[in-house]
């Protein structure tokens, strides 16, 4: 029976069930100081460099924040097919023509193609893309070696990856030829999706390299990357970007969007007309009240800034999760993190990110109950 003192929550049964879920995810440089680990081409495609570097990053995080529950998957070997350690959304774009520039203490620099036309490849010709086939052999190898595959990559987004092949120029092709672009952009996606549903068959899962967050639900969240959508207007975003979101929410539930940048309020009605929006990376700075009132059913991924967090105190830390957290409104849709910290980032920073949120979790278990929509 439930005790009708204590507030009821809903949540979405796509998601599940599910308190404050929290998660941090550091920057190369950071990974490149504390576990000596390089980003050079070979961290993305050499299977034993796979294998070792994510046992590494296992083995470091469970000696460091362990008692959080980080690095629960410390000195096991594990077939990972892309960095889920860190944020780093080049491979599409690779695949497509861009050149990228590895390094020691960075991710993957995707240098823009400024393609003349808005032509791409048909998907069956993908495949003999050099970064296609690079892929394909490491997974190949991995699968032959541990019989299965986890984890994913990160992927682009829509326009995302647009930027990557036209330059800017695709912010005046929306003028000058709006419905060639439409074309473009569901181009990209058919072979986003060819390649990201590729990927989920072999390993479970899409998007856990797009935001970690998402490795703690019930089901695998596909999570388009919409980094560069602050870049646009709201009615630019409907006209062109929210056609394919309110096709893929309808294909691929359960489904999210991944917006770090300051203003995914300026979105909110926007994305309250996307038929099934289950998760929304509401980007650092976003107006979570305007987001969960357009939102009442979506599960909202709370950003901190990996910049700020460098220069706060951990009360400072605190206050500012538990405004958030209070702001959201449902604990239970409501999850906390801060990915792309760096090398100046401090341990007693990332213990009060877990600090925060295991009081919450308590102060949420004593006083509410949630309930199945």
């Amino acid at each position: 029976m439930v005790n009708n003192t204590m507030k009821q929550f809903t949540i979405n049964e796509t998601i599940g069930e599910y308190l404050l879920p929290v998660e941090v995810v550091f920057h190369p440089s950071w990974w490149n100081k504390h576990a000596g680990i390089t980003f050079d081409e070979d961290f993305f495609f050499h299977p034993a460099k796979r294998v070792e570097s994510e046992k590494r990053m296992e083995n470091v995080l469970y000696e460091r924040f362990g008692k959080y529950g980080l690095g629960e998957n410390h000195n096991m070997e594990l077939p990972v097919v892309g960095g889920v350690h860190i944020a780093a959304g080049f491979l599409l774009s690779g695949i497509l023509g861009c050149e990228l520039r590895f390094s020691e203490n960075a991710p993957p620099e995707v240098i823009c193609a400024n393609n003349e036309d808005l032509s791409l490849p048909e998907i069956e010709d993908i495949c003999n893309s050099a970064y296609f086939r690079k892929f394909g052999a490491l997974c190949r190898s991995l699968k032959n070696r541990f019989g299965y595959l986890t984890g994913d990559v990160g992927w682009g987004g829509v326009l995302n990856t647009a930027l990557d092949l036209r330059g800017q120029m695709i912010f005046m092709d929306m003028f000058d030829k709006p419905e060639e672009v439409k074309q473009y952009f569901f181009k990209i996606a058919a072979i986003t999706e060819h390649v990201v549903k590729g990927i989920e068959r072999q390993t479970g899962s899409s998007s856990i390299a797009v935001n970690r967050t998402v490795r703690h639900l019930k089901n695998p969240v596909f999570l388009h990357s919409e980094c560069s959508v602050t870049m646009i207007s709201e009615e630019q975003y409907e006209e062109f970007i929210m056609p394919v979101d309110v096709a893929w929410s309808n294909s691929s539930r359960p489904y999210g969007i991944h917006f770090c940048g300051h203003d995914p309020h300026r979105f909110a009605s926007s994305f309250a007309k996307i038929p099934h929006l289950d998760f929304l990376d509401a980007g650092r700075g976003g107006d979570i009240k305007i987001l969960r009132n357009a939102l009442p059913e979506t599960f909202l991924n709370l950003r901190l800034s990996p910049v700020e967090i460098v220069k706060q105190s951990p009360d400072e830390i605190r206050s500012i999760i538990e405004r958030l957290v209070t702001e959201s409104g449902n604990p239970y849709l409501t999850g906390v993190c801060c990915i792309n910290m760096d090398d100046k980032v401090d341990d007693t920073k990332i213990e009060a990110v877990f600090e925060t949120v295991n009081y919450l979790r308590d102060k949420y278990k004593l006083s509410a109950t949630s309930i199945a929509v």
